[in-house]
């Protein structure tokens, strides 16, 4: 019999009614609510007690830490999690744990787990098949599909459809006749699980507007960040008439201060060789984030940081798939 391990963080799953609003509650009360389960051996640990939107890096290490610590020990590890940051965490722990033997499944829902609607008890049921599944790596599991750490965004706050898979199919679907999953999805584990808690999470995304000030570009490397991650036009165009931001570009390259570029659009991917606009801003020293969701760039980029400082191996390791977070060449 499969041993699955539960690990909750707090979110809406385990919230209840204050005067202050929804509040997550402790893990016993998602335990009252699971069940007899026949089909493998759970057991459960409380990590957080936190809404996602306070899920910040400290929290991703511990997180990542009590996950790879408890791998040898379980055939699978479900997270529970609230969904506002969910994707920023999976993306995160698909990067600090590389190579997993195991499925480490993310989920939680749109409703408490005590509310008569809830989804929450069919999204844990999704959750723990896909745990008890044998197929190693980092997903989410919601609204009766898996999606792979890397590939998942929020959509939604009140459709049980929360999330979609970006630019790659869900891994899984659950229906009628159990869990189906396509193995061609799951990127290629190989070596030993490595374990890498490193990151320099002073990154900052900014998305451009037709009016944005290019100065910003200046200001956040005087605040001494460490990276920035642009969400540009389209295929990764970026204003070079009269609010010219490659000046601005050009000085975060000599100032070795790495700028990722990907675009606003959720679909498809940056790709800055083919407009004027995006071959500029290559010129001038940006990297570009392919087909990554915002959530993957920015943690990855903060990953990357926390190995290296160098803009050329920077470069390199985001050219480099590391958990299927970009397609590859």
């Amino acid at each position: 019999m499969k041993k699955i391990l539960m690990l909750s963080t707090g979110g809406t799953i385990s919230s209840v009614s204050s005067s202050e609003g929804l509040i997550p509650s402790n893990l016993s009360h998602i335990l009252d609510y699971i069940g007899v389960i026949k089909d493998f051996v759970l057991e459960s640990k409380e990590l957080m007690v936190l809404d996602s939107s306070n899920i910040q890096p400290e929290e991703w290490k511990i997180i990542a830490e009590a996950i790879y610590k408890n791998m040898k020990a379980y055939d699978g590890i479900v997270v529970t999690h609230g969904t506002d940051t969910m994707a920023y965490t999976s993306s995160m722990i698909s990067f600090m744990i590389q190579n997993p033997k195991i499925p480490v499944v993310f989920t939680g829902s749109q409703l408490p787990i005590d509310n008569e609607m809830t989804d929450a008890i069919s999204n844990l049921r999704v959750a723990f098949k896909m745990a008890c599944s044998g197929y190693p790596g980092i997903y989410i599991a919601f609204d009766k599909e898996i999606i792979l750490g890397t590939r998942a965004v929020k959509i939604s706050t009140s459709s049980f459809h929360a999330f979609e898979s970006i630019n790659s199919s869900p891994i899984g679907r659950l229906d009628s006749n159990g869990l189906h999953i396509n193995e061609f999805r799951i990127p290629k584990y190989q070596g030993d699980t490595r374990f890498n808690p490193n990151i320099d999470s002073n990154v900052v995304l900014l998305k451009l507007t037709p009016a944005s000030d290019p100065k910003i570009i200046e200001l956040l490397i005087n605040a001494n960040v460490s990276g920035i991650v642009i969400e540009a036009f389209g295929q990764g165009g970026i204003q070079f008439i009269r609010r010219d931001f490659l000046p601005y570009l050009k000085f975060a390259n000599e100032k070795n201060i790495p700028i990722v570029v990907s675009s606003q659009c959720l679909y498809d991917s940056a790709n800055l060789n083919i407009y004027e606009v995006g071959k500029k801003a290559l010129q001038n020293g940006v990297i570009e984030a392919y087909d990554m969701t915002g959530e993957a760039a920015v943690t990855k980029l903060m990953f990357v940081l926390g190995q290296t400082k160098n803009l050329k191996e920077i470069t390199k390791a985001f050219k480099t798939n590391i958990a299927g977070e970009i397609k590859e060449k």
